[in-house]
């Protein structure tokens, strides 16, 4: 691939269509994305046939929306890559089958990038090095510290047991009867709420490994709503209740991080994924970061969520390096970095 030509990226890992356009080394032409997060609401979460198939219907407007957009043809693009994993089978297999085809269509190279590469390097968007750091992945399919010893070159640190820290404020909302997605809600209600009115379980603090888990969090908060039996909460109540998960939640990710950090000798910290965009995370890492000395970067706001800007951002980074994948491979719905 010519360096200077523009790579379009195409993320379809779950249930947001994107697409962006960007021209190494940091120009950013374009980023998209088809939210399908009404669509899904009124089943409280997200419904892998549903997701495929407006996948679908997005994936070729987008596209030519997103070339307009950028004021390009596509006979201008240099490379186009594509998420094939990890994430929902039908739903990955849209965007990559696009992507393939547009690649063979244009005689242009294909790479396959994996999701959470995107998620590890967008705190350090259209950056032309990626430095050494300790990396937190925080969403609602992942939780993860990773040692990123420079862009393409990762040591995974600790992960989830079992539901990642997105999906158990997503959940926790179903239980307290918020709307979806409820991981938004609980930080909204948790700003007007006492953090230390209930107390909720801090799974495997007093264990020295990395590894996360929150089922344990979302069954005590569900104790605690039975034994009310058929009493609702209070305003007031429902706030604490939402400060008070949010403030378990946060304890856990931050003491992790600095856990790792310091196991490892690191000193830059960078916190993706959506739940990055967490009002008392992103004041709670702040006040880490402070009190270590450590340097502590964020994406955009508009890059917590997933979005293709940072998957087009690491394969920018592998193409340059020579990289490129047969059209010829499959999706890796389950598919690790490390």
């Amino acid at each position: 691939m010519k360096s200077h030509r523009p790579i379009l990226a195409i993320e379809s890992s779950c249930d947001e269509t994107a697409i962006a356009i960007i021209s190494p080394p940091d120009q950013l032409h374009v980023s998209l994305i088809a939210s399908q997060s009404k669509l899904h609401a009124p089943f409280g979460g997200v419904v892998p046939e549903l997701a495929s198939r407006n996948h679908l219907l997005a994936i070729d407007p987008l596209f030519h929306n997103a070339l307009t957009k950028a004021r390009l043809k596509p006979a201008d693009l240099g490379a186009i890559v594509a998420t094939v994993g990890p994430g929902l089978a039908p739903a990955l297999l849209v965007g990559a089958s696009y992507a393939k085809g547009v690649a063979l269509a244009l005689g242009i190279p294909y790479l396959a990038i994996n999701h959470l590469e995107g998620h590890l390097v967008s705190p350090f968007f259209l950056q032309k090095n990626i430095p050494q750091h300790l990396s937190l992945v925080v969403s609602g399919g992942h939780t993860q510290l990773t040692k990123v010893l420079h862009e393409r070159d990762y040591q995974l640190l600790g992960r989830t047991h079992d539901d990642a820290a997105g999906e158990a404020f997503d959940k926790l909302a179903k239980l307290l009867g918020l709307p979806y997605p409820g991981g938004c809600e609980i930080d909204r209600l948790a700003r007007l709420g006492n953090p230390m009115e209930f107390s909720f379980p801090r799974a495997l603090m007093k264990k020295e490994n990395l590894d996360f888990s929150f089922s344990g969090l979302k069954t005590s908060v569900r104790y605690f709503l039975e034994a009310r039996g058929d009493v609702p909460l209070s305003t007031l109540e429902l706030q604490d209740v939402c400060a008070s998960i949010e403030e378990a939640i946060v304890e856990v990710l931050c003491e992790k991080t600095r856990r790792a950090a310091q196991q490892h000798d690191l000193t830059c910290i960078g916190v993706s994924g959506g739940v990055a965009a967490n009002r008392g995370l992103r004041l709670a890492m702040h006040a880490l970061c402070e009190k270590h000395g450590w340097e502590l970067h964020f994406p955009p706001r508009e890059l917590t969520s997933d979005n293709a800007a940072m998957i087009a951002f690491a394969g920018m980074h592998r193409l340059l390096a020579g990289e490129t994948t047969s059209v010829t491979s499959e999706i890796i719905p389950q598919w690790q970095i490390y």
